[in-house]
């Protein structure tokens, strides 16, 4: 979240300049950090993040341009708002700086209104996005308090999200697709947050009416996330993972691939994560009597073949550990 008083790095090789912003931010109500070239402002992140950074484009060592781009390149700093100096007639550095995922521009000399409206309104966006990491993180916990309530599941989300990643990569998917898989592994199954717990850790049969309860939780599940646009590319993953390659399955009776790929992906670890774990009425599968089953569930039509050789390479290179 926001700092109370926001917290802000300035990095300019020119040190009077760089004195006279830390003077001006401190008048501001702003906490200014101040470094005099790139590898000192990246030394300064490690210690604390900062809610803004503001840098110079020309600077020794390593310039503003290379400093964006890192910044911007690391999950863990990428979303903090870069403003880059530069000068009147610097339309180049501008270009490049949009490049490297610069958030705004101030030009030499600047106003004090401006830099004052200008960092405002970064930050106020900042708050915004804090607002709605948290909440993805409040989704994600209960994702994970619902796999946490049954000890013969504990950790079967953070596996399949695993694991998926892994196939996701053996199929070349881009980085957000492989993002969506690891979110969609970790949120499947938040659907269940709503079964009742006489349903969701019964040891024998589920009656009918019961099995339509429990079939009910893609789209349960797919209605606690909407709201957030953050998990969007996650939404097919969550609703989906039960449909059937011959349109058998639920929600929606999707077949082949009109069922997304990612579903499909998850599908199969899910399924392959279940049997080698303990459960209440039978003991955990090898992996190879797993695998083998995964193998029929695609000549009954359930599983998406390609999958299911990509999971059986990647299980037979890791071996039963």
């Amino acid at each position: 979240m926001l700092h109370e008083k926001p917290i802000i790095l300035v990095v300019e090789d020119e040190r009077t300049t760089l004195q006279l912003m830390g003077e001006m931010l401190e008048k501001l109500e702003y906490q200014p950090i101040l470094a005099e070239n790139g590898i000192e402002a990246l030394e300064a992140l490690e210690q604390k993040l900062p809610d803004l950074v503001i840098s110079d484009v020309l600077m020794p060592k390593m310039d503003g341009i290379t400093l964006c781009r890192i910044i911007k390149g690391n999950p863990h700093t990428r979303l903090i708002p870069l403003v880059l100096i530069t000068g009147l007639g610097s339309s180049d550095d501008r270009v490049r700086g949009i490049e490297a995922g610069a958030d705004d521009f101030i030009s030499k000399p600047f106003q004090l209104a401006e830099l004052t409206a200008r960092l405002g309104s970064l930050l106020k966006l900042k708050q915004f996005t804090d607002e709605l990491i948290n909440a993805e993180e409040v989704i994600f916990s209960l994702a994970l308090a619902v796999d946490a309530k049954d000890p013969y599941i504990h950790g079967h989300c953070q596996r399949l999200a695993k694991i998926s990643v892994e196939i996701g990569k053996q199929l070349h998917l881009s980085d957000e697709e492989l993002q969506a898989l690891h979110r969609g592994g970790i949120l499947h199954d938040i659907g269940k947050i709503g079964i009742p717990e006489s349903i969701l850790f019964k040891t024998g049969p589920l009656t009918a009416e019961e099995i339509d309860v429990m079939s009910n939780h893609p789209e349960k599940g797919e209605q606690i996330c909407k709201p957030l646009r953050t998990l969007a590319n996650a939404l097919p993953i969550i609703r989906h993972h039960h449909e059937h390659i011959d349109g058998s399955g639920y929600p929606d009776k999707l077949k082949g691939e009109a069922i997304p790929l990612g579903a499909r992906i998850v599908a199969v670890v899910d399924f392959f994560d279940a049997l080698i774990t303990d459960r209440p009425y039978r003991k955990a599968l090898s992996h190879e009597e797993a695998l083998n089953m995964l193998h029929t569930a695609v000549m009954n039509g359930h599983l998406d073949a390609q999958i299911v050789d990509i999971i059986t390479d990647l299980v037979r290179e890791m071996g039963e550990k």
